[in-house]
């Protein structure tokens, strides 16, 4: 109850620190908010070339798979490495006054996520320029977006716990990241592309992935979901919010001395 409790209590915080951040990133740049279009579309296209000029492998609606893909794994990328480290770049807040540590995470998780839908939103004129048909399964990528944020959060808290006494754990992040990222399925397809059984295994194991797929196979092929799967995944989402709200508590008022 705590946990909710704190949420409502700082939601205008939140949302304030949230519109402080997205100013202050564009705050001397010259182009302004343009970068956040400008930014997913020049890395969507260098993986279009990469796959498509270097490898001579492509998916149908290439450009649309890549992007979607590419927005998903960005907003988990972000959330969980800018989180790791998220107690040390606040520490003149926490050190003045009492705020929930998981309310700074969700700070955080509000401003990717806003960068996420401005993807998104890239994601829809890509869908009209390609001519994608649609069909009523793409209202299924709802509960599969959703469920992918509340993996992030889950696993991004715990992050931030153990980045306050693990000063190389950004470091060592950044390193599984990178290796995770060519197993996820960013700019080729798992399914096809991975021989059997390791593609299964890997749609399995790397919640990214599964979640990845997932919202391809609605958005793009009107294929079904896997809903036992993304139980499961939503379900150890859940569990890891458990866990990092319970650790964060009983040491959050450590943390300060720590640093």
């Amino acid at each position: 109850m705590r946990f909710f409790q704190d949420i409502a209590k700082y939601r205008k915080y939140s949302i304030y620190a949230m519109k402080a951040e997205l100013k202050s990133e564009v705050a001397n740049s010259y182009l302004n908010w343009v970068w956040w279009i400008l930014h997913p579309l020049g890395m969507m296209l260098v993986y279009v070339f990469v796959a498509e000029i270097v490898f001579q492998r492509s998916e149908p609606y290439f450009p649309v798979f890549v992007f979607s893909g590419q927005t998903v794994w960005t907003f988990f990328n972000r959330s969980l490495k800018q989180g790791v480290n998220i107690i040390r770049k606040k520490k003149s807040i926490i050190t003045k006054v009492y705020v929930p540590k998981h309310v700074l995470m969700i700070q955080l998780l509000l401003v990717n996520l806003f960068k996420m839908m401005i993807s998104f939103g890239i994601v829809a004129v890509l869908f009209m320029a390609y001519s994608v048909p649609l069909s009523w399964k793409i209202l299924e990528s709802i509960p599969i977006v959703s469920s992918a944020i509340i993996f992030t959060f889950g696993i991004s808290l715990i992050a931030l716990h153990a980045g306050v006494y693990i000063d190389d754990l950004s470091n060592v992040l950044d390193i599984i990241l990178r290796f995770l990222f060519y197993f996820t399925g960013i700019f080729y397809s798992v399914e096809t592309r991975v021989p059997a059984p390791f593609n299964k295994i890997l749609l399995n194991v790397n919640p990214m992935a599964f979640f990845i797929h997932s919202l391809r196979n609605c958005v793009l092929y009107d294929t079904g979901v896997n809903w036992l799967l993304l139980l499961i995944w939503l379900g150890i989402g859940i569990i890891f919010i458990v866990i990092g709200a319970n650790l964060i508590y009983k040491h959050e008022n450590d943390y300060v001395k720590v640093i």
